[in-house]
């Protein structure tokens, strides 16, 4: 299969990447700058500069692309970007395909838990409503810039992805191995995790399955915020005894802390685990012991 990737120099990007190389796949990226090989296709998402020739005769595209989620306030010009790079890059994407000659025929468009809102205990398949944080609208916006895209189209509605290497573990790992580790808020809203590992799967496992439309990728088992850290900081032989009150994540991270930190999602991946996926973390513990195998 001859794969194209928005995204593919990101976490999961890199991650999908060497996993589809690894199993004889083809994979091209594209890149924003000139390319410096065969492999490479230039494009230009924030003018909507694709050319339809790259897209061409490749069996599927994968869309990962967006600015990254950093902790730290948002602004007015960072949620503008938040929203402009997910839509602009899907945009993008679905106009190069239906002009192609050979148009793909997959397209795998990311999109997040943060389609669900906070949800309270309440339990999110695929069929729930969306919420009404601002996160929950660039979701519905970025879901609805895949339409025109020819072919099997994929939404998949990404939880917190775990790598010890980025993303939002590391920044859970430092106050553990500190001893001063705990879970953000309260500790009882609901986390949508998964381990990258099983990111990375999942969305090998939907190029070739039978699936269109929204796909929530979580794993299995959602965990509290509490119970999760606690976990982790089991497998590590650490403590996690000390919890950041919501008061002050809101003043110090406001929006930022409403939308990704302290909302909560009990996520199920229904139709994944419908059509046969298998995880390889499913659980909690399996996560600790993932983690703790990487750390040490």
């Amino acid at each position: 299969m001859k794969v194209l990737i928005a995204g593919a120099s990101g976490l999961i990007g890199s991650a999908l990447a060497r996993l589809l190389e690894t199993r004889g796949h083809t994979v091209s990226r594209l890149v924003r700058r000139p390319a410096r090989s065969a492999a490479e296709v230039p494009w230009d998402p924030a003018a909507g500069s694709l050319d339809p020739r790259a897209v061409s005769g490749q069996d599927a595209v994968v869309n990962l692309a967006g600015s990254a989620l950093h902790l730290r306030p948002w602004t007015r010009s960072t949620k503008e970007d938040l929203l402009s790079s997910r839509v602009g890059s899907t945009r993008t994407l679905a106009a190069a395909m239906a002009a192609a000659e050979q148009p793909p025929g997959v397209f795998i468009s990311q999109s997040g838990s943060g389609y669900y809102g906070d949800r309270g205990d309440e339990v999110l398949t695929e069929e729930a409503a969306s919420g009404d944080l601002f996160m929950s609208a660039v979701c519905r916006a970025w879901e609805h810039a895949v339409l025109g895209a020819p072919g099997r189209t994929v939404v998949t509605r990404t939880g917190i992805v775990m790598a010890p290497q980025a993303g939002a573990l590391p920044r859970l790992l430092l106050p553990v191995r500190l001893g001063v580790g705990g879970p953000p808020g309260s500790g009882r809203q609901w986390w949508p995790w998964i381990t990258l590992e099983d990111e990375a799967a999942a969305l090998a496992f939907l190029l070739e399955a039978d699936l269109s439309g929204p796909v929530n990728l979580c794993a299995p088992e959602p965990a509290r915020a509490g119970e999760l850290v606690a976990a982790v900081a089991a497998a590590l032989g650490r403590p996690a005894r000390f919890r950041a009150p919501e008061a002050v994540l809101k003043a110090a991270l406001g929006e930022m802390a409403e939308n990704l930190v302290l909302p909560s999602a009990r996520m199920l991946p229904s139709r994944l685990t419908a059509a046969g996926f298998a995880f390889a973390q499913p659980a909690v513990a399996d996560l600790a012991r993932w983690v703790a195998g990487r750390a040490a």
